[in-house]
């Protein structure tokens, strides 16, 4: 009998801000590296469905990534992650308590890393920042040699996105010391598209960098119904344009959607692929 997803649901994803309570904070090189919570994605970055217009050679069917975001907290989320057994992609934060090790866990067993630069978002300083965190008042310089240093913290890193970074992204000057640096050591950048107004994905393209942009979070809420939901809606669109890139978070909730669906998608046509094969 051929299993299907539930059918997509018609979600607006909103997250609330979460309580100061509920942020997480782990040490780091002598000081607290702290986990801000999730931006409020509105509808206008919930899903741009044109991002990768990548016709697939067989109707019906399409490549899909899934990008782990927030990734480098806890070794066994890294763990349950892989144990699904379909290409994925760690996008890991430097300087998380188990950041070292889970970027070695994921280099021995074949699974492509990216860097998740934490970046400024609306609202900061009252929105929480990681203390390495990228902010629009610093200069080209150090701006440079802090992504420097995120790509030796990771050395085995073949691409980054932005962790927040709603008011970081608006400015393209600011993202073109970044992704400058980025694209000089030979990494592609997926812009997580954290505000309408981002010029991630304009800067990568004046640069010729290889790039894309995702196309719709997973787990904005952390219930199994709606990720199932986001997931069908994902499935959607990497068959309408041959290609898709999802994020999600390493939430309880969501390994278990993860879980249980992934394995299941090879049925309904979609070939689930690391990030790298979706940039252009």
């Amino acid at each position: 009998m051929k299993h299907v997803l539930p059918p997509i649901q018609v979600v607006t994803p909103t997250l609330p801000f979460a309580n100061a309570s509920a942020v997480k904070t782990v040490p780091h090189a002598g000081k607290i590296q702290t986990i801000p919570p999730l931006e409020k994605y509105s509808a206008a970055t919930a899903t741009p469905e044109n991002n990768i217009p990548i016709r697939s050679k067989t109707p019906g069917s399409g490549r899909l990534a899934i990008v782990i975001d927030d990734m480098g907290g806890s070794l066994s989320e890294a763990r349950s992650l892989a144990a699904i057994g379909v290409p994925l992609t760690f996008s890991i934060i430097p300087g998380l308590q188990k950041y070292r090790e889970v970027a070695s866990f994921a280099a021995s067993g074949g699974i492509e890393t990216m860097i998740h630069i934490p970046m400024q978002s609306k609202g900061w300083p009252g929105r929480r920042l990681e203390a390495n965190g990228l902010l629009v008042t610093m200069a080209d310089d150090e701006l440079r040699e802090r992504v420097a240093g995120f790509i030796k913290d990771i050395p085995g890193a073949v691409g980054a996105n932005n962790h927040t970074g709603s008011e970081f992204t608006e400015h393209a000057d600011k993202m073109r010391s970044v992704l400058e640096t980025l694209n000089e050591k030979g990494l592609f950048f997926v812009d997580s598209v954290t505000t309408p107004q981002t010029t991630g994905i304009l800067v990568a393209h004046e640069l010729g960098m290889r790039s894309a942009r995702r196309n719709t979070f997973l787990d904005n809420e952390q219930e199994r119904n709606y990720i199932l939901g986001q997931l069908n809606q994902a499935v959607r669109l990497a068959k309408k344009n041959g290609a898709a890139i999802a994020i999600c978070h390493p939430h309880p909730a969501t390994i278990a959607a993860l879980t249980s669906a992934l394995p299941r998608l090879s049925s309904q046509g979609i070939t689930l692929v690391s990030a790298s094969k979706l940039v252009r």
